[in-house]
Order: C-alpha cells, then sequence, then structure tokens
C-alpha cells in the first residue's frame, strides 16, 4: 500500500510539474497499426493531464489493437480515423487539425508509417495531416527488429533526420513476435518528458 500512495504521489508530482509545460499546447496524436498501440491510452491521459489538448488520430491498422472510444474517453475530443468522414461534418477537418497542432506526435510509429512519411505518400488521414501541419514532427518507433535494422527502414529514418524530425528511440527487450531485440516503444513516461521537454 505503502508503495501504491508513493507511486501516486509521485505520479501527482510529475503532472503538477509538466501541468505549465503543455498547458494550452495542441497535439495531434497519430496511432499506427502496431501492438504498442494499447500504450497510446495511458499516453493520452498523461498528456491531458498535463494540460495539453490531445487530439488522437488512428489508423485502420490502429483500430484493430485499441478502440476509438478509448482515446476519445480519455482525451475528451473527437477521434479521427478516416479522411471521407470529414463529408459528414466532422470537426475539425485534417487541414484545420493540421494547423492548429504545435507537435505530431506518432506513438507508436510502424516502419510502414515512417515510410509513408519519408516519402510523402498520403492514403490515410494521419499521413494526410503530417503533409498539411507546419508543426514540427516527433516519432516513437515501434516494431520488429529486423525491420528496424532494414536498410529500406534506416534510409527513410535517416530522410526523416534530415528534415528535421525528432526521434524517441525505441527500446531493447522482448518483443511481441516473440524475439528479443531492438524495436520496443519507448516508455510512456519517457514520450512525456521527452514531449514536455520539447515544448516547454
Amino acid at each position: 500500500m505503502g508503495l501504491v500512495l508513493s507511486l501516486d504521489s509521485a505520479h501527482q508530482r510529475l503532472v503538477s510539474n509538466q501541468d505549465l509545460l503543455l498547458a494550452g499546447r495542441t497535439i495531434v496524436l497519430g496511432v499506427s497499426g502496431s501492438i504498442a498501440a494499447f500504450k497510446a491510452a495511458d499516453l493520452t491521459s498523461r498528456l491531458t493531464e498535463a494540460g495539453a489538448q490531445v487530439f488522437p488520430v488512428m489508423t485502420a491498422g490502429a483500430k484493430r489493437f485499441i478502440q476509438p472510444l478509448t482515446l476519445q474517453t480519455l482525451s475528451r475530443n473527437p477521434v479521427a480515423s478516416e479522411l471521407w468522414d470529414e463529408s459528414n461534418g466532422w470537426q475539425p477537418g485534417h487541414i484545420e487539425l493540421a494547423d492548429q497542432a504545435d507537435l505530431l506526435l506518432v506513438a507508436p510509429a510502424t516502419a510502414h508509417c515512417i515510410a509513408q512519411f519519408a516519402h510523402g505518400l498520403a492514403p490515410d488521414l494521419l499521413s494526410s495531416i503530417h503533409l498539411a501541419t507546419a508543426a514540427p514532427v516527433m516519432l516513437a518507433p515501434a516494431m520488429n527488429g529486423k525491420m528496424l535494422a532494414h536498410a529500406a527502414t534506416q534510409a527513410n529514418i535517416a530522410t526523416l533526420r534530415q528534415r528535421a524530425y525528432h526521434f524517441i528511440e525505441p527500446q531493447h527487450g522482448m518483443l511481441a513476435c516473440g524475439y528479443e531485440g531492438a524495436g520496443k516503444m519507448a516508455t510512456v513516461e519517457t514520450i512525456v518528458s521527452t514531449v514536455c521537454d520539447f515544448l516547454g
């Protein structure tokens, strides 16, 4: 019980310290199709508690791992996932959302998402917002270690680094595929701390 109280107190202090840093900030949180997408719930909650307005944008793959309603409830904002939803009156539209963003944070960022960004492709809502925003882009990669090490993925990452994109390095550990190695998404605490340092 003492440990739980201690952890709760530490979390409250963390939120209190970060509150001033993220208040008034708008973060578009891209969630792509990795098993690490389930961590987007905690990430959304932490960023919202820290004062940010979080607008989740989910790819079709992400919705296979986590329900949009979860992120909508935690962010208290609508979750966007389809370009065609805008014809039904969804607001803000992807251009407006791209204009409002102080940061486009993609966590998890799959190899496919990174490739789309590197090559300027825009087949879905997240990649369209990426092309439309002037906000800084921060990526937290999550994928199989062999996919991360592949020359194509490394070339795409290098291209984005040259464009001044920011990366939150993946961890080494046991991956969902059963392999141990690099490619595990950074912890939620690390991502939140990095965002606060950057926007602060």
